[in-house]
C-alpha cells in the first residue's frame, strides 16, 4: 500500500470562514446574465483555493488528491483561454504543478457521468470530448505527466442494449481525444450488473486500445463479472504500465453504515471502516466516502496505527 488520498473538497478548510474550497459555480440564468467575465473569476477563485488546499494538503502528509473537475464553471461554453484571467489562472496552476512536483504529490481528476464515450448520439460524444479537453488543457498548465499517473478517470458509458458494439464505440471515439487526455486517460468498472465488469473492461477496452483499468471495490460488489475481489483487482492493476502504481478506489455502503435498507446501498458512507485488503499489491487508494480526509484520518487510526 502507497498513497491514500481523498477527492475535491477538504472539510476542515471548506468550514473555514471565508471558507476555502473549489465549488464557486453558478446556475445557468447568472450564466447568461453575466457571461465569460463572472466564470472566469470564480475560476480565478477556485484555482487560488486550490493551491491553498494541496499546500494544506502537503502539510498534513496528504500527497494524494482528486481535484475537482467544476474549476470552471459552464467552461463547455467557452475556451479556457478566452477567459478574462486565462493569463493569472494559468500561472497559479503553473505554480501548482511546480509545488506538487516539488513535494512528491499526486494530482488526479474524475470527470462527471456526463461523458460518455459510447453514446451513438454524437452531440454526446463531442461535448465529451469537449470536457476531457478541458481536463486535459488543465493538467498540461499544471505541467503534470502525460500518463495515468495524473490520471483522468471516467466511467466508459452507457451499454445501450449492445455491450461489445458501445464498447467499439468507445474504442473509435477514444482514438478522436488529443494525446494530453489519451496519455492520461483510465476507466472505471461501474456498480450495476447491467454494466461493466473489470473482466469486460479488460477484454473490451484494454485489450483494445491500453486504456488502463481503475479497479473500485465498492463497484465490483454489484458486478463482478465473474472474478473474485482478488482477481478482479489483480486483473485492473495488470493493465497499468510500468513503474506507475495503479489507483484503486475504494468505498462503503451508506445504507450499512446508517442501518437503513432504504438508502441505496451503492450510496457511499460518511467513513470507512473495513480493513482494506490490497492482497499484497501496491496501489494508491482513493478513498471516496462523504467526510473526506476526516475519512482517511479516521481510517488510517483505525488500521495504520
Amino acid at each position: 500500500m502507497n498513497q491514500i488520498g481523498y477527492a475535491c473538497i477538504n472539510m476542515e478548510l471548506s468550514k473555514q470562514k471565508p471558507k476555502i474550497y473549489t465549488g464557486r459555480s453558478m446556475i445557468k440564468r447568472t450564466f447568461e446574465q453575466r457571461g465569460i467575465e463572472y466564470a472566469s473569476q470564480l475560476g480565478l477563485d477556485n484555482v487560488k483555493d486550490l493551491y491553498k488546499i494541496i499546500k494544506w494538503n502537503n502539510e498534513h502528509d496528504f500527497k494524494f488528491f482528486r481535484i475537482t473537475s467544476n474549476l470552471f464553471p459552464w467552461c463547455s461554453e467557452y475556451k479556457l483561454q478566452d477567459m478574462p484571467d486565462y493569463g493569472e489562472i494559468k500561472m497559479i496552476l503553473r505554480k501548482i504543478g511546480k509545488y506538487v512536483k516539488a513535494n512528491d504529490m499526486r494530482i488526479t481528476s474524475h470527470p462527471g457521468p456526463f461523458n460518455v464515450l459510447t453514446s451513438p448520439h454524437e452531440h454526446v460524444v463531442e461535448n465529451c470530448i469537449g470536457d476531457l479537453t478541458m481536463h486535459g488543457d488543465t493538467f498540461d498548465m499544471m505541467n503534470l505527466s502525460r500518463t495515468p499517473y495524473n490520471k483522468i478517470n471516467i466511467h466508459i458509458g452507457g451499454a445501450y442494449g449492445d455491450k461489445p458494439k458501445s464498447m467499439e464505440r468507445f474504442c473509435k471515439n477514444f482514438e478522436r481525444l488529443p494525446d494530453r487526455v489519451k496519455s492520461r486517460l483510465t476507466v472505471e468498472n461501474d456498480d450495476k450488473a447491467s454494466m461493466y465488469s473489470v473482466k469486460e473492461l479488460y477484454n473490451g477496452i484494454y485489450k483494445r486500445i491500453g486504456v488502463p483499468i481503475v479497479f473500485d471495490y465498492h463497484h465490483h460488489r454489484f458486478c463482478d463479472g465473474g472474478l473474485s475481489e482478488q482477481e478482479a483487482l489483480e486483473m485492473a492493476i495488470s493493465t497499468w504500465p510500468e513503474g506507475i502504481t495503479p489507483v484503486v478506489h475504494y468505498s462503503e455502503s451508506r445504507s450499512k453504515e446508517r442501518l437503513d435498507e432504504s438508502i441505496r446501498p451503492q450510496a457511499h458512507s460518511d467513513y470507512v471502516y473495513d480493513y482494506i485488503d490490497t492482497y499484497g499489491n501496491d496501489v494508491d487508494i482513493m478513498i471516496e466516502a462523504k467526510h473526506k480526509e476526516l475519512a482517511v484520518e479516521r481510517y488510517k487510526e483505525l488500521h495504520l496505527c
